[in-house]
């Protein structure tokens, strides 16, 4: 190839390779292009809504305290039967996984410990938020008392 040839090839070569660069996908590492926030008891967007079972009636915003919680994180609760099981939406990504711990229960609160487990060994992981729902059971229904919910991250 003659030396005209190889700088007209390469000079098309980084005509096409700069076109594409400032391209982005949806599924891009753009902040710009995460979702909002979402509001107290909403599924976050992207996300199915977390139907709690039948029998559920759903706690009060007003009876819950998720000050604790980070920004976006899910604030649904419910009980469920008696009064005595209380379900939450919870939060996971990648390798973790969501569970709920009651860590106080008065005659006025509950307290609920939302925990992330993640494995303390590097593994490869999805990089995706999900939103399972958890219980615990209380020894007494829920009755009147707030829900302070708070979060957790756990190695395994």
């Amino acid at each position: 190839m003659t030396r005209r040839g190889t700088i007209a090839a390469a000079g098309v070569l980084l005509a096409v390779l700069t076109a594409c660069a400032g391209h982005e996908t949806p599924n891009s590492q753009n902040p710009a292009a995460q979702p909002p926030p979402t509001a107290a008891g909403q599924a976050p967007e992207g996300q199915p809504a977390r139907t709690p079972p039948g029998d559920h009636k759903p706690v009060p915003p007003g009876q819950i305290d998720a000050t604790a919680l980070p920004e976006g994180y899910p604030k649904k609760v419910w009980t469920e039967g008696d009064g005595k099981t209380v379900g939450v939406v919870a939060q996971e990504g990648g390798c973790g996984k969501a569970s709920a711990e009651v860590a106080e229960q008065t005659p006025r609160r509950i307290v609920l410990l939302l925990v992330e487990t993640t494995p303390s060994t590097p593994e490869m992981c999805t990089m995706d938020l999900r939103y399972p729902t958890v219980t615990v059971e209380l020894e007494q229904p829920l009755g009147e008392r707030t829900v302070v919910l708070k979060s957790e991250q756990r190695t395994s």
